[in-house]
């Protein structure tokens, strides 16, 4: 094996070592957002079931100019 064979071959495995390393960042942060997203969900389900006891009508009428 020549020497610009060799420089190649560790210049292709070093570009793999960082696609490997940017691939798994982003797994991270689409797990991340996931987890981001679900909790939001959950927050909003138990907000509307607060709502969910209010009578009919309640809020309708509500001034809100300064």
């Amino acid at each position: 094996m020549d020497t610009a064979s060799l420089a190649a071959a560790l210049v292709a495995a070093q570009m793999a070592k960082v696609q490997l390393a940017v691939a798994a960042k982003m797994a991270r942060l689409d797990a991340q957002s996931g987890q981001s997203v679900a909790n939001l969900l959950s927050a909003a389900e138990q907000n509307m079931d607060r709502l969910a006891n209010v009578a009919a009508g309640i809020g309708t009428q509500v001034d809100i100019t300064a």
